[in-house]
This record gives C-alpha cells, sequence and structure tokens, in this order.
C-alpha cells in the first residue's frame, strides 16, 4: 500500500515544471505511506505522484506504472489479490512492464468498461488511472473504502486527488472523501456507483442459510489471498474473536509462499503476532493465550498512559478525524504500529469488519428482528470508511504498515451477507451458539481456539487495551475544557459542534491541523457511537440520552451479555 497525488486538467498557460514541484510538495506530505520509493509522472495535462510502499515485486513495480506504448499511467494505493487470475483471464494481449499486482488494472481498462472490470477485482484500492490518448482520467476506490481517498479542486478548477486530506487542505477548499464503491469519469464528468449487492435489500436474503463449512471456508480462503506478499508479515492479535481468527487462519498457511501457489517454502515461515495495552489490560492477557495456542512468536508491548497522551496530537493529524471513539482506539494502534514498523514488518492482517458482518456490537442484542438487524448491518458496513477502516489505515500507515482487512475480503462478504440475518440475532436463553453474538462465526470456528478466546465477551478495542485509558481521557479533556467553553461550542464549532468535553478537545486539536469547513465536513456528524444511529435508538430509546461510545456505556446490555 502508497500513497497517490494526481492534478488532472492542466492548461496551456500553465507551468509545468512550477506544478510538479508543488505536486511533489503536496505528495510528500503522505510520504509516510511509502517512504520506500517516489515516482512522477508528468505531461502537458496532468502530474501524477506516487509514494511506494513495496510489498510486492520490492524489486521492481514502481508507480506510476505504464503501458508499454507510454500512453496510460497508473497510481494506486492498494492491493489487488486476484490478480493472477485476472490476468489469466484477459481476452486480448498486454505487455505487462512489472510484477506488480496493480498492474492488471492497465490491462483491465484495454479491453473493458470501467463498471465492468472493477466489479472483478477483488482488493482494497484507491486509484489514478490517466488515459493520455483519449485525455480521459479514471478514479476508483474500493467497495467498502477500506484505502483512504480524497479529492477538490484548486483555486484554477483543476481537479485534485490524493491519499490523504493533509495533501489537499489548504489548496482545495471543497476537499472532500471520495465515496467507495465509486469510480469518477474525467471525459462525461460523472460520478458514478459501481458496488450493489442484491444482499443489501433483506427481501433478497430472507430464508438463506448458509453452513458454518461454507463460511469458514470462504473465510479461510480470504485470509490465504491476503497473504499475498514479498516482504515480512505479521498479524494483530487482540484476544478477542476477530483477531485470533484472522491469527489461526494465517497460522495455517505461513509455512508456505502465497505467490507461488504454496509451491515453496514463504521467506519469512514463523508468523508473528502483535498485541499493545496499559500493564494489566485485558487484551494483553487474552492475546497471550491465543498466541500460545496457536504458536506464533506473540510481541505483547504495553504503553503508559502518558506516552498515548503525548501522541493524541500527532494521531489526530495522521487519521484526519476528531471522531471520539476513532481517537481513542487509534491511538494505541498508531503506537503499536511504531513498535511493528522497528522490527522490519511492514504488513498486517487485522479483524476489521466482523461486528458489521455479523452484529458483534451489544446494541444489536437489542434488533426486534431480523429485517432490522440486517439494514443495521449494510448502514454499519456502508460507515465503515469512516471509523473502523480510517483507524486501521490510517494509524498503521502512519509508520509504513499496510494493514489488511480479510472480514471483508470481497468474496467473503457475498457469503456472509447473503444469509437470512435471523441466523445472526442473538436468542437469550438458547443453550447453543446464538446465546452470544456472532454465534454462527463462533460455531463455523469451532475447534480452531481455545474455548475463553472462542466464546469471549465482546470488547471494544478501545476498552480492551485498559479501561484507564477512556477514563484518563475523559478526567484529562475535563481538565482541559470549561464549562463555558462546551456551552459556546456551537458559535466555535457550527459544523458538527461538540456535545462532550472530550469530543471538543479533539475537535480543537483537528482545528490546529485542519482549520477550513470544509475539512470539518468530511467527519460525519451527530454522536459518534454505535448506539447512536436511528434503528438503536428505535430499538433502545435510552441509547439517545448516552454521550460516551464506550461499550461500557451500553447500559445493561454488556451485563446481562456476560450474565446470560
Amino acid at each position: 500500500m502508497c500513497s497517490i497525488f494526481g492534478i488532472f486538467g492542466l492548461q496551456p498557460g500553465d507551468d509545468p515544471q512550477a506544478l510538479r514541484r508543488q505536486a511533489l510538495e503536496q505528495s510528500q506530505r503522505q510520504r509516510h505511506r511509502g517512504p520506500d520509493w517516489s515516482g512522477v509522472y508528468l505531461d502537458e495535462r496532468t502530474i501524477l505522484v506516487h509514494e511506494r510502499l513495496a510489498i510486492v515485486d520490492p524489486a521492481g513495480g514502481s508507480q506510476p506504472l505504464l503501458s508499454e506504448d507510454g500512453e496510460l499511467a497508473l497510481a494506486v494505493n492498494g492491493e489487488i489479490y486476484n490478480h493472477r487470475e485476472l490476468k489469466a483471464e484477459l481476452k486480448q494481449p498486454y505487455a505487462f512492464q512489472t510484477g506488480s499486482d496493480c498492474e492488471v488494472i492497465n490491462a483491465l481498462y484495454r479491453q473493458d468498461t470501467p463498471a465492468s472490470f472493477l466489479n472483478r477485482l477483488n482488493g482494497i484500492f484507491a486509484f489514478a488511472l490517466w488515459d493520455k490518448a483519449s485525455g480521459r482520467a479514471i478514479i476508483a476506490r474500493d467497495p467498502i473504502g477500506v484505502v483512504p481517498l480524497y479529492w477538490g479542486h484548486d483555486k484554477q478548477g483543476r481537479l485534485c486527488v490524493a491519499s490523504e486530506m493533509k495533501s489537499l487542505a489548504d489548496t482545495c477548499a471543497d476537499v472532500a472523501q471520495f465515496p467507495p464503491g465509486h469510480w469518477y469519469d474525467t471525459a462525461t464528468g460523472q460520478l458514478n456507483k459501481y458496488y450493489e449487492r442484491p444482499w443489501r435489500d433483506y427481501d433478497a436474503v430472507q430464508g438463506v442459510q448458509v453452513s458454518p463449512q461454507e463460511l469458514r471456508e470462504a473465510f479461510e480462503a480470504a485470509v490465504h489471498r491476503q497473504l499475498m506478499t514479498d516482504v515480512p508479515y505479521g498479524v494483530l492479535l487482540s484476544g478477542g474473536l476477530d483477531s485470533s481468527l484472522v491469527a489461526a487462519v494465517a497460522a495455517r498457511y505461513a509455512r508456505h509462499r502465497i505467490e507461488d501457489g504454496d509451491r515453496s517454502e514463504a521467506w519469512w515461515p514463523r508468523l508473528h503476532s502483535f498485541a499493545i495495552g496499559l500493564k494489566g489490560s485485558p487484551d494483553l492477557a487474552a492475546a497471550q493465550i491465543a498466541a500460545d495456542m496457536l504458536g506464533t512468536v506473540h510481541h505483547g508491548f504495553e504503553y503508559t498512559f502518558e506516552e498515548g497522551l503525548d501522541a493524541l496530537p500527532e494521531v489526530i493529524r495522521h487519521i484526519e478525524t476528531y471522531d471520539v471513539t476513532t481517537i481513542r482506539a487509534s491511538t494505541p494502534m498508531f503506537l503499536l504500529a511504531r513498535r511493528i514498523k522497528a522490527m522490519g514488518v511492514k504488513m498486517v492482517l487485522s479483524g476489521e469488519g466482523s461486528d458489521e458482518i455479523f452484529g458483534g456490537y451489544l446494541y444489536f442484542h437489542k434488533a426486534p428482528n431480523a429485517r432490522e438487524f440486517h439494514e443495521e448491518l449494510v448502514r454499519k458496513l456502508d460507515a465503515l470508511n469512516n471509523y473502523d477502516c480510517l483507524r486501521a489505515n490510517k494509524s498503521m500507515m502512519a509508520w509504513g504498515v499496510e494493514p489488511r482487512v480479510p472480514f471483508l475480503d470481497r468474496e467473503f462478504l457475498d457469503v456472509a451477507m447473503r444469509m437470512d440475518a435471523q441466523h445472526k440475532m442473538v436468542r437469550k436463553g438458547d443453550p447453543g451458539p446464538q446465546r452470544m453474538e456472532k454465534g454462527v462465526l463462533r460455531e463455523a470456528f469451532d475447534g480452531y481456539l481455545p474455548e475463553q478466546i472462542l466464546w469471549r465477551q465482546k470488547e471494544q478495542f478501545s476498552d480492551g487495551v485498559g479501561y484507564g485509558w477512556i477514563d484518563g481521557l475523559k478526567a484529562h479533556a475535563d481538565a482541559q475544557v470549561s464549562d463555558r467553553e462546551l456551552a459556546a461550542a456551537d458559535k466555535r464549532f457550527p459544523v458538527n459542534s461538540p456535545q462532550t468535553k472530550e469530543a471538543y478537545y479533539y475537535r480543537s486539536l483537528f482545528e490546529q491541523f485542519y482549520p477550513t469547513p470544509a475539512a470539518a465536513e468530511t467527519v460525519p456528524g451527530g454522536k459518534s457511537i454505535a448506539c447512536s444511529s436511528p434503528a438503536a435508538i428505535a430499538w433502545d430509546a435510552s441509547f439517545a440520552a448516552m454521550a460516551d461510545p464506550s461499550g461500557r456505556a451500553v447500559t445493561g446490555v454488556h451485563e446481562q451479555a456476560l450474565a446470560g
């Protein structure tokens, strides 16, 4: 994974070399994402800059990727997991110039429409493709928005794109997030949605069953695909269900090299796992149990509250949000990424997305029926790019460590989301797997993990690293923000006014780096907690009055789940 920066629509009166220097300076702001090499493409109408983190074909594969005739220039941030299959299915010859997994996008563009070939890509990506001959650029982002992408227009009206907002915020007054699952065509000026799945509609999945074996095999295949790498990698292991399942499956494939069809021994055959928390945190203890059972080379790191507090401004600068939940969880992840980078690891697998697919948040206990449960899952998936995906990607990439998320693998999503949500709902008093959230997932992997891990109660990451983390942040914010300041929050921050002192404190730090209204509007409004959705409030009106995003604050649910 890397970073991309592009300027489209240069005019005859523009100074290309001056704009090239400007583009390099703006791209440099996100070089933490790609510290291994920089590449520039320039012609009379377009500039593309690429900052590379070399994961596949590290000796070659530098970008922008050019076609043999030089007419196509492609800058990609991401990974295409099914690139070998796509190459084998090409209907017309294409002279590949590198071993990069992403170059297949150029080949597909030559023979198909963007809407068609984008729906064949299984990967995480944001890219800008320039067709010099036609004077056309195609800009696209992966279906869920695992990889970030921003766009806007500079004062001269030129279209600019970048992997992170920090490269555009001071030059584009209209900077905004590029929407996941969409592509933009500069030739028509149209933004098009390409990712539409039947399972989004509950009527399409009602009555559908997915066996535990099919679910397990689909996830195993997803993890196997995402082990595609030519550099040292590891797994994030909090000791919860999701990260432990990722680690367990990865451990089964770690000894062989995925890129040559598992025929040769992996270059780094020992699987390393990583965890972080305050001293005595629940996650550190649970992660060690899981690691001992799986036989990973485990690294459990402790951080102090003061170290986390010191990192907050830099965390907010990197993750580009003032969302309370995201900042709480991003800070330990940011510190962990720094440790991982120091050990020479460049890619990690992580467990994001499982809760949104299987209803793992504790408020899903309150869902009244399968239809509303399913509709809330779809809403959560649609919002992931603003929360967990943003946190995982930007926290890790702040130190040049690429996170991959097998639960959000396109093919696995199609299996897991076409299951009728009635099989995912918690049934109180049920002696079987549905007595707890994500029961169908736990059942599918029976025997993979120790019982105390397989059936561990849900913890938010920011809770699991140690309850003192959240309590300390709230106390610190209370000392920094006065009652009078909070009362006038809507005047200082008219866009998404903060409702708590902790939210006000984070918003103040965000404003130091991103002071424009457009930057503030890139962050979703309203309460930043899972329970604040209209559906959740309808399920239990008490959620409407909650201001704290911690899972512990879901009144009654956490305790009932533990007891039940």
